[in-house]
């Protein structure tokens, strides 16, 4: 990744920012997407070795903000090599009782900006017939659980738009990498027992360090995969949402209730 040039949204904390300290100290040019920043970002990178950082702050769920960050990106001359599309919203809960302006807000970053981030930068990728979009679709996007209705929806969503891309873009040079990211111990999964807990048991859900996914999300860039598993229990219980979902409902069914 060395003087690389790559694009991460939700870069702020959590996966994002842990890809980003990932990335720096193999000496990539960063360019992070959050709706803030902290004082110390750049200082903070940096000196972890990042050859450049550049801040951007929007606001994803705007989408003339977005057109406006896409317009500010192109407007160089800089040959961007990796677009790593991260950042999401959490909802949860049952469905009647949830805000629908939160739904909306959701669905709007974690499918309907990074298809719409993706599309923008497409030709960009084509142009140089060389490229990787990485998108954060999580084990939701397999495993259907109660009280996740609607973001799981959403990285359904980014599942089936990955994989349908993929097919699309072979033999350009421009590839897709799908994140079927576990749980991570960042603060949206702090959140997970708040939104759920009221209804499901989440007790059986468990997490790894953000830097334990980053590193493994590197390895399947370099290694140019197309899709990164999770292992362990995340891994089974994505193959039996996948498989066999009637065991995976037999078995959440024991831990809802209403």
């Amino acid at each position: 990744f060395k003087n690389t040039h790559i694009i991460i949204t939700g870069a702020i904390r959590g996966i994002g920012l842990a890809l980003a300290e990932a990335l720096a100290t193999e000496g990539a040019h960063l360019y992070l997407v959050s709706r803030s920043f902290e004082p110390h970002t750049v200082e903070h990178l940096t000196t972890h070795g990042a050859a450049s950082v550049h801040l951007h702050p929007c606001d994803l769920g705007d989408y003339t903000q977005l057109d406006q960050l896409v317009h500010t990106l192109l407007a160089t001359n800089i040959r961007y090599d990796i677009l790593i599309n991260n950042a999401g919203l959490l909802t949860g809960g049952l469905l009647e009782e949830q805000n629908p302006d939160e739904i909306d807000a959701m669905l709007r970053v974690n499918l309907g900006a990074l298809i719409r981030l993706t599309r923008k930068m497409l030709p960009h990728f084509l142009s140089h017939q060389n490229g990787k979009i990485v998108n954060n679709a999580s084990v939701s996007g397999r495993m259907y659980m109660p009280c996740a209705s609607t973001y799981a929806a959403s990285k359904a969503g980014v599942l089936a738009f990955t994989e349908s891309l993929k097919q699309e873009l072979r033999g350009t040079g421009v590839s897709t990498l799908l994140m079927m990211t576990p749980g991570v111990k960042t603060q949206m999964y702090d959140e997970i027992a708040q939104l759920y807990g009221s209804h499901l048991d989440v007790s059986f859900v468990n997490s790894i360090a953000a830097p334990t996914w980053s590193a493994q999300v590197l390895k399947a860039i370099k290694d140019n995969r197309d899709t990164l598993y999770p292992q362990g229990g995340s891994r089974l219980g994505v193959w039996i949402g996948q498989h066999w979902p009637s065991l995976l409902e037999r078995s959440l069914k024991k831990k809802f209730k209403r």
